[in-house]
């Protein structure tokens, strides 16, 4: 019944042909550390892309109401997830020097 105990999820994740996930990514925390930097990487392209369609919206709506609003969410959903995003990176940063631990290696 218990077959997927019998899998070693070890050699089975391989990134090539000689290199496994474990060996890159030890321990969750090294996951980690390689997927935070690129998330927000990633988050700041999106808020970019939503700040240039919210400008886009609100100069081509000619004073359409919906136009006019649809490109005041898009900017304030923005800048709503780049204060998230800022401040995520700041608590980060404070958990880092209150336990000693390097979460962020830019």
């Amino acid at each position: 019944m218990n077959l997927l105990a019998a899998v070693n999820l070890k050699e089975k994740f391989l990134l090539n042909k000689t290199q496994t996930v474990a060996d890159t990514f030890g321990t969750p925390a090294a996951f980690i550390n390689t997927l935070l930097p690129n998330a927000y990487i990633a988050a700041g392209l999106i808020v970019f892309a939503l700040l240039v369609f919210g400008g886009f919206s609100i100069i081509s709506s000619g004073g359409d109401p919906k136009g006019l609003e649809k490109g005041t969410q898009a900017i304030t959903g923005a800048v709503i997830g780049f204060l998230v995003i800022f401040a995520s990176y700041w608590i980060i940063q404070i958990i880092q020097i209150v336990t000693g631990l390097q979460i962020l290696s830019f």
